[in-house]
């Protein structure tokens, strides 16, 4: 079995994380990782407080394996968010969009560990230096939000500029990417598409059937011009976004357009106006299956490829 400081760290069996999904990632998909022997990690998004608290509840209703919650620092509710997560005392939290320095003390007094998502060396130093307990590098080939460098330029870097465990993720969906994860410096890895195909994931039926029908080329990023690149399956939504960015519109209006589409897609299932949000990995899935035999899956593979690895060594 793979063993890292991570496994230490958070006690847990695996190295593998699920990715914090906004409107995807609830109570039970994280339970369900968690259980598995990974770490489940809750999506706060732009939710309000007490859905927060209410999910991190399922979660410890199903577990009493360690779970995260991830905290997207934009958000409008994220110094209830924050207090949240101190008070019901996950033993995660992952961060992005922002800096956490003004909540980490709270955390830590918590015993929560902070691993916060970077995706550049200056942001994992600055990390580094606010208290973060390990750090996600995610390359661009995720889906959501996403940075500039690849997975592939982007982990090694940060291995070699910080000395806490660094996470994988970005292009990750199976035991090959594992391994070639580990080879990079990671100590394990991220995936959020791979977890799409979850049993236990509560999407729409017709978001797991695009994405059991994606192909290698069917992803794009919009949203580059308001500076929050967000990768997802091609929809008329998202032809129709990428080609409002290069007329006149304003910036406020390009914003509106996208109002509500992750609902669309999560909740409605809406082929029109949804925002299907998936990484590069995609075509990669196109089976469901429980979350736990997921982790299990992924971590065996990655075993059999590190073993055979030597043989390319005269």
């Amino acid at each position: 079995m793979i063993k890292t400081r991570i496994n230490e760290l958070l006690g847990i069996d695996y190295p593998v994380f699920q990715g914090g999904m906004a409107w995807i990632a609830d109570g039970k998909l994280a339970a369900a990782v968690s259980e598995g022997g990974g770490l489940g990690i809750i999506a706060a998004g732009n939710a309000p407080a007490e859905y927060v608290r209410e999910q991190i509840r399922i979660a410890k209703s199903l577990t009493d394996k360690p779970f995260g919650v991830n905290v997207m620092l934009m958000s409008p509710f994220v110094d209830e968010v924050a207090r949240v997560i101190a008070e019901e005392k996950a033993a995660v939290v992952t961060t992005g969009a922002g800096n956490p320095l003004k909540y980490m003390k709270a955390w830590k007094e918590a015993g929560v560990q902070v691993i916060p998502v970077v995706a550049s060396v200056a942001m994992a130093k600055l990390m580094v230096r606010v208290g973060a307990s390990a750090l996600i590098a995610e390359g661009t080939e995720s889906g959501g939000h996403v940075g500039e460098l690849t997975t592939m330029a982007l982990v090694p870097q940060v291995c070699d500029a910080v000395e806490i465990p660094v996470i994988a993720a970005g292009g990750i969906a199976d035991g090959r990417g594992f391994a070639a994860a580990f080879m990079l410096g990671a100590e394990g890895v991220q995936m959020g598409t791979r977890f799409l195909l979850a049993e236990e994931c509560s999407i729409h039926g017709n978001y797991k059937e695009r994405l059991k029908k994606a192909k290698d080329l069917d992803t794009i990023v919009t949203g580059r011009r308001l500076g929050h690149p967000v990768r997802g399956l091609k929809t008329p939504f998202t032809r129709d976004y990428a080609k409002l960015e290069y007329t006149d519109i304003s910036d406020d209006e390009l914003e509106k357009k996208g109002e509500g589409a992750l609902r669309a897609a999560v909740i409605d299932g809406d082929a029109e106006k949804g925002s299907f949000l998936a990484g590069q990995v995609a075509a990669m899935i196109s089976k469901e299956q429980p979350a736990a035999e997921i982790v299990r899956e992924v971590c065996e593979e990655a075993e059999q490829c590190l073993r055979e690895s030597a043989k390319w060594v005269r």
